[in-house]
């Protein structure tokens, strides 16, 4: 990652103005967010990524998904060398994360509805601009494929095999066969254009309504991928806690009534169920392969963040809900082996109810 004053340069050059006090805002292993002051008092913020692969995808899908202006904070410059944007600073908002894990279960259901009505709406607005998008990805590129041309759905299959053998569970007869079929869950009939990374602490509340900050991962991929967020719930996120499942339901609900003026064929219920049932286990393998080498001593699913489910606990409630996914008769019969030869020596509690909801 470049030095500190090294990324204020770049982006004070970039923006035209000088900007000091930087403030970290922590980012993620691909980034840096930085809070910046600009000599005439405002802030913006900057937001700078590295050279290994995953970093240099990041900021290619960061710097393309927001020129697409549908979402997140607008886009003032980009600076391809230094591999860095300046951004509007929205302000310090409280997360869906903060409502979620706080005390008022109306402020987490509203928040929880606008998040999945915002993330229909973007997919809807961005839906005919694949090739804009493109357009942009070529402009910002580093050489890395986006997300929705990588296949990291298909490379999860194969590892997930290894796995299974390393922990001497014996594969069930068709399993290849149901992650070939599975797929990447209609991406190539249903693709909607996402910011690819939807977890909570990524959304902030503001008087504006809630807005998205996080585009590391924007592509186009299958809108079911993005709906089993409403339901797993957050398919590949640390704020993982039970959801009340009528309120899972209605925000289902929202984002499908969103994402259907994009592909009417999802007013079908079979259509729908099909592929709802497919992006569950395409998120559940991925789920198992990120986490299951690092069961063996179970921690929690955030470095500093209270309350947290621990990687155990997450990881059996995965594997539950694959369980019951009868149209893959091999995916959830392995489901049911790691819950009884691995999670069953695991003494640990089930996973509670978001705290919002559990006052």
């Amino acid at each position: 990652m470049p030095d500190m004053d090294a990324i204020l340069r770049a982006a004070g050059k970039a923006i035209g103005a000088e900007l000091h006090d930087p403030a970290d805002l922590g980012g993620s292993s691909r980034s840096i967010v930085l809070r910046c002051r600009t000599s005439g008092g405002s802030s913006v913020i900057v937001k700078a990524f590295g050279t290994e692969p995953d970093e240099l995808r990041g900021f290619t899908a960061e710097a393309a998904g927001l020129s697409l202006r549908v979402a997140g904070p607008e886009l003032l410059a980009v600076d391809p060398s230094a591999r860095l944007l300046v951004m509007a600073d929205l302000g310090a908002m409280p997360t869906l994360a903060d409502v979620l894990l706080g005390d008022d279960p109306y402020a987490a259901v509203a928040g929880l509805l606008a998040w999945a009505r915002g993330l229909g709406s973007i997919a809807v607005e961005a839906g005919h601009r694949r090739a804009d998008l493109a357009q942009w990805w070529a402009t910002y590129d580093k050489g890395m494929p986006s997300k929705g041309d990588d296949p990291w759905i298909a490379r999860n299959a194969a590892t997930l095999l290894t796995l299974l053998s390393e922990a001497g569970i014996a594969v069930p007869p068709g399993l290849g066969d149901e992650l070939a079929r599975i797929g990447t869950a209609g991406g190539e009939e249903y693709p909607a254009f996402t910011p690819g990374d939807t977890c909570p602490d990524n959304n902030l509340i503001t008087p504006d309504g809630l807005r998205l900050i996080d585009f590391e991962s924007a592509c186009y991929q299958s809108v079911f991928m993005t709906a089993a967020y409403c339901r797993m719930p957050f398919s590949s996120c640390w704020c993982v806690f039970a959801l009340p499942p009528v309120l899972a339901e209605e925000i289902e609900r929202a984002y499908r009534a969103e994402v259907i003026a994009l592909h009417p064929a999802l007013a079908d219920d079979t259509v729908w169920r099909d592929g709802m049932r497919r992006a569950i286990a395409v998120w559940t393998v991925d789920g198992t392969v990120r986490l299951l080498s690092r069961t063996a001593e179970d921690g929690p699913m955030h470095s500093i963040r209270r309350p947290v489910p621990t990687r155990r606990q997450l990881l059996r409630h995965r594997w539950e809900m694959a369980s019951t996914l009868v149209e893959f008769p091999a995916l959830a019969e392995t489901m049911r082996l790691l819950l009884r030869d691995v999670a069953g020596g695991w003494d640990v509690p089930p996973l509670p109810g978001y705290p919002a909801f559990e006052g």
